[in-house]
């Protein structure tokens, strides 16, 4: 469907006379709908109007969105809200990572989809809508290997997309808006999901405004009505685990077959060092300094982030990053436990790796993939927690291994600056995430302000009354 029309007439210039100024007003309509634009003066109107009439004479067609001629409309309204998406991924693909390419087709799927004309046909599944969208035409990489079913749902989408000019519509950003807090089924969204896909569009709209396709950003921002939802950055204390639960489900996940050993090894490196998962998966020998006893250390240097073979330039399932939060090439030195050191000389020697080795492999030699370690640790809480733990969130991702780490150096008086350097994290972002999980020390704070808070007796006051220049205590009922 066109969203332009050669259906163009013009009508008389209003005149109104106001007690302050006169206005003159040029009417027309595109399509039967009719359009009209103010100006200041006489001659300023008849200019406008003249411009109109030379293009209509001309043969051009006019935008049925802007009510303008082809020739004078804004770059909104010679692209669709697609077309747009469509060139703010290939512009931004080959400078964001894969997993940030993954999300920003997300987002933009669901905001293609708030701005069509029309409802989409039912010949068409919603579920091969969204993956047209989110999977070919949102994926630099597959966009010319979509299918001719997908082309054709894709097609659809072109012709039926409303111009961009509609992001600077309060309607449509409202739509769009209501589309980001809803999922496929109509159940509300997460709301880290909701703020990410804001995010991502927000920055969308500020690249539309630096390419002078876009005038102003409509999407609330700060505090304003409609803003993101908050998200809870501070830790459940409920996901910690404590000792005893840690203990028993890696003994039971070393003594699975095959690789159980290996798995043992990998979960003690989060709980004894913090590592993320994807830290931990691209380890190796080398970056271990591992002494017969006593204390080591382990370099991380690299991330391995498991993000689907689709995203990455590879064509690798997992796509190899500098450390989140740092300059690439920097590097973090984190202090290895004696039980783990302990842990992986025992690895080292069974597997005989080399130092270029990796010290957690998968089962075919290469990276450990996320499925395996996260199947297996479901697997060790069913089996090793009760009914009501394993219903919790005790322990429910491997992620909160790390949180169970991080949270017991905190405890144990390691000063925070110290353990967001060994965790990689800021010194802000630590105490927020971790802030209500910190016990154990209030006692020695309360000891500490008991004294120094605790008010003078009568016979003091009395006396203080007593010193030259004392100031008096008043006494209230």
């Amino acid at each position: 469907m066109s969203h332009r029309s050669f259906r163009v007439r013009f009508y008389d210039t209003e005149v109104y006379k106001g007690k302050r100024k006169t206005t003159y007003t040029v009417r027309w309509s595109v399509n039967g709908r009719r359009r009209g634009q103010g100006f200041a003066t006489s001659a300023l109107a008849e200019s406008f109007r003249a411009k109109l009439l030379v293009a209509a004479n001309n043969g051009e067609p006019f935008d049925m969105e802007t009510g303008l001629p082809a020739s004078h409309a804004a770059p909104a309204s010679e692209l669709t809200a697609y077309e747009f998406a469509l060139q703010y991924v290939d512009a931004k693909w080959s400078r964001i990572s894969a997993n940030n390419r993954k999300n920003t087709a997300k987002a933009l799927t669901k905001a293609t989809l708030a701005l069509l004309r029309a409802e989409v046909p039912d010949r068409f599944d919603p579920v091969d809508v969204r993956r047209a969208l989110r999977e070919y035409a949102f994926n630099k990489l597959r966009r010319a290997e979509a299918p001719p079913e997908i082309r054709t749902i894709l097609s659809w989408i072109s012709r039926n997309s409303f111009p961009v000019s509609v992001w600077e519509d309060t309607k449509h950003v409202d739509a769009v808006l209501h589309a980001l807090d809803i999922r496929l089924d109509g159940s509300p969204a997460a709301a880290s999901s909701v703020r990410r896909e804001r995010r991502i569009l927000n920055v969308a709209i500020k690249y539309a405004i630096r390419q002078k396709i876009l005038t102003t950003n409509l999407l609330p921002k700060g505090k304003e009505e409609g803003a993101a939802p908050k998200v809870a950055e501070a830790v459940d204390k409920r996901s910690l685990l404590n000792p005893a639960q840690v203990a028993a489900l890696l003994t039971w996940i070393a003594a699975r077959p095959r690789t159980g050993y290996r798995l043992h090894a990998f979960f003690a490196t989060l709980y004894y060092a913090g590592l993320r998962p994807e830290e931990a998966v691209a380890l190796r020998v080398s970056a271990a300094t591992l002494p017969p006893s006593g204390w080591g250390q382990l370099l991380v240097h690299t991330a391995e982030p498991e993000v689907g073979s689709h995203w990455t330039d590879d064509g690798q399932v997992h796509e190899t990053r500098h450390l989140k939060g740092r300059a690439e090439g920097d590097t973090r030195v984190v202090p290895a436990h004696p039980d783990l050191v302990a842990v992986l000389r025992e690895l080292i020697k069974r597997d005989g790796l080399k130092p270029g080795d990796l010290l957690f492999p998968g089962e075919k030699g290469g990276l450990l993939a996320g499925s395996v370690f996260r199947r297996a640790w479901n697997k060790a809480r069913k089996v090793v927690l009760p009914d009501h733990e394993y219903d919790s969130p005790t322990g429910k991702r491997v992620y909160d291994l790390r949180h169970t780490c991080l949270t017991t150096w905190l405890n144990n008086g390691i000063p925070p600056a110290q353990v967001a350097e060994w965790a990689g994290n800021s010194v802000p972002v630590l105490l927020a995430t971790y802030a209500r999980c910190i016990t154990g020390q209030l006692a020695e704070l309360q000891q500490r302000i008991e004294g120094p808070q605790q008010l003078p007796s009568a016979a003091g006051t009395a006396r203080l009354r007593q010193v030259p220049g004392a100031v008096p205590v008043r006494r209230t009922r």
